[in-house]
């Protein structure tokens, strides 16, 4: 039903897009759009409310035959009975350790007060008698196993509060087999630290039977599973980011051939040619510099195409250096004219408030704009003249040779 929704209301979607396109027509193609998809998403969103499908506690895609919440559908006790399976699989009864806890400091409590009193009197008894070495043995006794008391009434709170934590992090987990530790920081009140530090100390109890934590320690899983699939996940990583790091060293190796190809290239131009190019170069930057200044994404699209042509042209006279003659004009004049069209539209495009004459005056800028354009794909196209006719010469060459062999298309229909 889901996929059936999605396909119905794509064609649905595609049908209007392609009529805005035929008709010209876009006055309230955003409109219909935007419906469109909103009674998509809400038809599906009842689907996966009503019909029959819910996701698994890993959230890895749904499964058919249920819905979102188990008690809708027939399994809800089997589907209870699982997870509590489940639950006893990973994580230990807090019952038997809440029951240490409460016994020890049960414990520590009562007999640290017996042997308090016991202090006391001994204390007293001493006072009166007089301080002797039986006095002071039995104090230094009562003393020590208040010490002793004391620590176990301590190690019962604390055996009792990590309980109650882990408690909290079962519950936080829910039906999840894994858990950011911030997550369970904000849902806890507890920082990140402390809750690591709880962790692998309830890990080596064994309160978490299957818990494991990544290896930045920013991530719980509960389970073998969910621990298998992160290593697996881990592993594809490190392997995509060592073919990337590969690739990107491979890319570097090729450019810097590239760029040492292209210096030799260039140290072998005279003089003349060199100064010309860089003073190309130095144009293209400019350009681009004004580009970025300009805001507006007409003119900005213009300005990026002049950007590209006039890059290209004095890569083709860097190729082909018996055409730097050929861009006199473009140097002496072209050039330093775009530059101060294109600063007199930046100023205008800086006033705040854009009265008709600054807009008529935009207007003839970028309507020359579009004209240089032109001559300079002209100019592009004529510089590439000679290997026009090399290309075409080789062609009548090759079609001769194979007329001769008779391999052309004609020969061999016959």
């Amino acid at each position: 039903m889901v996929n059936n929704d999605w396909e119905r209301f794509g064609e649905e979607l595609r049908r209007t897009i392609q009529n805005a396109v035929d008709h010209q027509d876009f006055s309230r193609l955003n409109q219909t759009v935007t419906d469109t998809i909103g009674r998509a998403m809400n038809n599906v969103s009842r689907g996966l409310k009503n019909g029959g499908w819910y996701r698994d506690p890993m959230n890895q895609g749904p499964f058919p035959g249920g819905s979102a919440n188990p008690k809708d559908n027939g399994f809800s006790q089997v589907n209870h009975m699982n997870s509590k399976a489940r639950s006893q699989q990973l994580y230990l009864k807090a019952s038997a350790p809440k029951i240490g806890g409460i016994f020890l400091t049960a414990t520590g409590a009562f007999f640290l007060v017996v042997t308090i009193v016991l202090e006391i009197i001994f204390a007293m008894g001493t006072v009166l008698t007089g301080f002797d070495m039986a006095g002071g043995i039995l104090l230094s006794g009562t003393g020590f196993f208040m010490a002793v008391f004391a620590v176990m009434m301590g190690i019962g709170i604390t055996l009792l509060s990590q309980v109650s934590r882990f408690r909290k992090y079962v519950s936080c987990l829910g039906a999840k087999e894994y858990c950011d530790i911030k997550d369970l920081a904000m849902k806890s009140g507890r920082k990140a630290k402390s809750i690591v530090k709880d962790l692998k100390k309830m890990i080596r109890r064994g309160w978490f039977r299957e818990g494991h934590l990544d290896v930045k320690e920013t991530c719980f899983m509960s389970s073998h599973e969910a621990f298998h699939q992160y290593t697996m996940l881990m592993e594809r990583m490190e392997q995509q980011r060592q073919e990337q790091a590969a690739e990107e060293e491979r890319r570097k190796q090729e450019k810097e051939k590239a760029e040492a190809r292209m210096k030799e290239e260039y140290s072998k131009l005279s003089p003349d040619v060199q100064k010309v190019i860089q003073a190309g170069d130095e144009y293209v930057a400019k350009i681009r510099k004004a580009n970025d200044a300009i805001p507006g994404e007409v003119i900005s699209a213009k300005i990026s195409r002049m950007e590209m042509l006039v890059d290209r042209i004095f890569d083709r006279v860097e190729q082909n250096p018996e055409s730097v003659n050929d861009i006199r004009r473009l140097m002496e004049y072209y050039l330093p004219m775009t530059m101060k069209l294109l600063d007199a539209y930046e100023e205008l495009d800086k006033q705040p408030i854009q009265g008709d004459n600054i807009l008529s005056s935009k207007t003839e800028i970028e309507k020359t704009l579009d004209t240089l354009n032109v001559a300079f794909e002209k100019l592009l196209d004529d510089l590439f003249q000679d290997t026009a006719w090399d290309v075409s010469s080789d062609i009548s060459v090759l079609e001769t040779m194979l007329a001769q062999e008779g391999l052309t298309k004609d020969d061999i229909k016959k």
